[in-house]
């Protein structure tokens, strides 16, 4: 039998972005029509403002979907993030880095759950993250009403509001963060075998690979992505949201992204890039329809129908690389 590991496929379709380019054209020339500038300042601002909440958690769903895993207890991990965050913080600046750090923490503490009960208590990654998710609903509903808690002012004029020209500095913290994702998956051992695990899991296990470590390391980065995600929401609402994460719908559309810019559901295949693609082109149809002020339910049905098309599209081009 040959065990060689497969070679990592890194690269990324560029489907997501000929469709970004066209909703963009077509979306200016709509907006213009109807008597409103897509471009302007204020409407670009807020749509990488929208990129970065959901591109934070949306870069580490690639990590753990890339290994044939999936965490539906991010949107979660997020409310929780920025309750712990500005709890913590209480609006006093000397308190910003423990904060960011107990943060981060409790995040990693989830997604190390989350991977243990994957691996070691071999659950299917659906239920074991909606049960975790369960959890943590159930914690937030109970012990807060509203928003509690206050940011230090010191991250909300940072993180929060302040940009270099039109670009925020929190959209610079989701390249970075997308950087950093991109090289592990490229230029590390645990990329190479994350891709593997994805790819075929019994392979990677006959050729050396500890399947179960590289899981419950994607779980843990995953988290670590959501939690961020939730420092950098309560840095824009000033204090912590228990219902923020839900209501941005952020395991949903992490998913969403993660699908659109080519990573395949079954794993081992696809990048962080496409991703990236996919959350700007998410962004964009939102600040589209906020310009035309389209119906929520309306809005909600044409991102319906973009995800399920482009899920038919790759599943469709998949099937003729197997036929061939």
């Amino acid at each position: 039998m040959n065990t060689a590991l497969p070679l990592p496929a890194r690269r990324t379709s560029p489907g997501v972005f000929v469709a970004l380019a066209l909703t963009l054209t077509v979306g200016w020339l709509v907006v213009a029509v109807d008597g409103g500038q897509l471009f302007s300042q204020s409407t670009t601002v807020s749509l990488l403002h929208v990129a970065t909440g959901l591109g934070l958690v949306a870069v580490g769903q690639t990590l753990v979907i890339i290994g044939g895993s999936l965490d539906l207890s991010v949107a979660y991990v997020v409310s929780l993030s920025t309750l712990v965050a500005a709890q913590t913080m209480n609006g006093d600046g000397g308190a910003l880095l423990p904060a960011i750090g107990l943060t981060l923490a409790v995040s990693a503490a989830i997604g190390l759950l989350n991977g243990l009960l994957v691996t070691k208590a071999r659950m299917n990654a659906f239920i074991a993250t909606v049960g975790v998710g369960l959890l943590l609903k159930g914690y937030l509903e109970n012990g807060y009403d509203g928003p509690a808690g206050k940011t230090a002012p010191a991250l909300v004029q940072s993180l929060g509001y302040q940009r270099l020209g039109p670009v925020p500095v929190s959209f610079l913290l989701l390249l970075a963060v997308a950087a950093a994702a991109w090289l592990a998956l490229a230029r590390t051992r645990f990329g190479h075998h994350l891709m593997a695990v994805g790819g075929d899991p019994e392979v990677a296990r006959l050729s050396g690979v500890r399947n179960g470590r590289v899981l419950v390391a994607a779980h843990v980065l995953c988290s670590l992505c959501a939690g961020v995600a939730g420092i950098y929401l309560a840095s824009r609402l000033g204090s912590g949201a228990p219902r923020v994460g839900t209501e941005g719908l952020y395991d949903l559309e992490s998913i969403a992204a993660v699908v659109l810019g080519g990573t395949a559901l079954a794993g081992g295949r696809g990048g962080v890039l496409g991703t990236l693609g996919g959350v700007l082109l998410l962004a964009s149809i939102d600040a589209i329809f906020n310009q035309l002020e389209v119906d929520a339910f309306f809005k909600q049905v044409i991102r319906g129908v973009i995800i399920i098309a482009a899920v038919a599209i790759y599943a469709r081009r998949a099937l003729r690389k197997a036929a061939s």
